[in-house]
């Protein structure tokens, strides 16, 4: 489990393809020590399994397996040697929770319509997937590329989003411009209730 707060920028280096399965190697600052095989890592909001890691410098090198389920419905298709990818470890037990709960299971891609620039901040709108606008509500929570995220509006599948400087600081947010594509993870809590619902509306 996430909370959407990016802790680190990773940069694809290696893409090794085996099968239906790609690998890939992610150089970042976490600590090598810290970090174990098995563990969870979200990246870009994928949550990934860590299969290697060894230390590069004062940089961690680690190695994650993309399925083809992945591959086919996030972003990590076009993940290439030189890909900077926001980064999360998983929730531990005491920690605060800042942002919202995230699961790190990716619900599909969303499209940047458009973005404006203003006293520092970046204004972005964006274009849901089908079937998933029904769970993004103004003033509701959003995680995109892994991080959460307040809605701002909506209107049909197309919703927006403010960010401060920080956060185009410190995450791949700055970069990003019309026509990238980014991973969606809707709030859990809209998505139960929108089954709650259809639920009873079926009786």
């Amino acid at each position: 489990m996430f909370t959407g707060l990016i802790s680190d920028v990773g940069q694809v280096g290696a893409v090794r393809e085996e099968g239906r399965l790609r690998r890939l190697r992610v150089s970042c600052g976490y600590d090598a020590a810290t970090i174990e095989v098995g563990a969870s890592i979200a990246h870009a909001g994928v949550c990934l399994t860590v299969v290697s890691v060894a230390r590069a410098g004062n940089r961690a090198e680690i190695e994650v397996d993309v399925g083809a389920e992945t591959l086919g419905v996030t972003t990590a298709g076009q993940w290439r040697g030189g890909t900077r990818l926001n980064l999360e470890r998983p929730l531990r037990l005491g920690d605060e929770l800042g942002g919202h709960m995230v699961s790190g299971h990716v619900d599909g891609v969303a499209e940047i319509i458009a973005r404006e620039d203003f006293d520092g901040m970046a204004r972005f709108d964006f274009r849901a997937p089908a079937g998933f606008a029904r769970f993004i509500a103004q003033k509701g929570s959003v995680a995109l590329d892994g991080t959460s995220l307040t809605v701002n509006s909506v209107e049909g599948d197309a919703f927006s989003v403010l960010l401060i400087p920080h956060t185009l600081t410190v995450t791949t947010w700055g970069e990003r411009q019309a026509g990238d594509h980014v991973n969606i993870e809707v709030d859990q809590m809209a998505r139960y209730a929108a089954r709650l619902i259809e639920a009873g509306g079926a009786r």
